[in-house]
């Protein structure tokens, strides 16, 4: 999900009083800073920067609808990393009345923050277990879940661009875009096949139950999944059959079932 801004009468932007722009390298806020807004890019693209053992390290890189700065609204606390322009931007500065507003209209920002709350809380368990040297060798971990093509898997395709993906055996297949600001990367990234970013950052599940697949749209899609044409409800499960059209935002594609 991206915050998208439309135009009221006569082409005018509502939120043009809160917009801010800065130049290329322009520091925004930085960290240790004590602040009480947080910000949406409408155009440029922002780098969050932490200073960590002495060190500056690139958090994330953040582009059109994303959000930074939230913690500060959410609490009276300093700013916990640095945010630059990394080309020149305009800003969508939003205080505490406005979020809240934001909140109650939209509900899948107030998922998307919980979810990087909860990147937060394992990057610091992360960092106390390395500090206490009981973090897990990366060669002892498990390696990410990504399928590898076989004949008999289930697979979605696109015609244009074309595109092919196949879908996870076990467990869910969780479709949408890459999410800078949560960290969050799905099992299908449309991101490529999406430059009207019409898919949500989590906007749909396929999963196999009893030799079947379903698809299910996550909490919070704003633009729609669709099956032969029909919208899918959110949260109630659509069975599958090989050849359905499916389309997720914009983005249309084909499921194809084993065999």
């Amino acid at each position: 999900m991206k915050a998208v801004f439309k135009s009221g009468p006569g082409g005018k932007n509502p939120f043009e009083r809160y917009i801010v722009s800065h130049a290329m390298g322009d520091v925004i806020f930085s960290e240790g800073e004590i602040g009480n807004e947080m910000f949406i890019i409408q155009t440029g693209t922002v780098e969050l920067a932490k200073n960590i053992g002495g060190e500056e390290r690139i958090l994330a890189s953040l582009e059109k609808g994303d959000f930074f700065g939230e913690m500060s609204v959410l609490e009276d606390l300093p700013r916990t990393s640095s945010a630059r322009a990394r080309s020149d931007v305009e800003l969508v500065r939003i205080n505490g009345a406005m979020f809240d507003t934001m909140l109650k209209s939209n509900p899948e920002i107030a998922v998307r923050m919980m979810r990087k709350l909860c990147r937060r809380v394992r990057e610091v368990t992360a960092m106390l277990e390395e500090t206490v040297g009981r973090r897990v060798l990366e060669e002892e971990k498990p390696a990410a879940r990504k399928p590898v093509p076989q004949p008999d898997m289930c697979r979605l395709l696109s015609a244009e661009p074309e595109a092919e993906f196949f879908l996870n055996q076990e467990g869910d297949t969780l479709v949408g875009r890459a999410d800078p600001v949560t960290g969050i990367t799905p099992d299908i990234d449309l991101t490529p096949l999406d430059p009207q970013r019409s898919t949500s950052r989590r906007h749909a599940k396929l999963y196999n139950m009893s030799g079947n697949y379903y698809v299910m749209e996550e909490i919070g899609v704003m633009n729609g999944t669709f099956v032969n044409g029909n919208r899918v409800a959110t949260g109630a499960p659509v069975p599958l059959q090989n050849g359905d059209s499916l389309k997720f935002g914009l983005v249309a594609m084909t499921f194809q079932a084993a065999g």
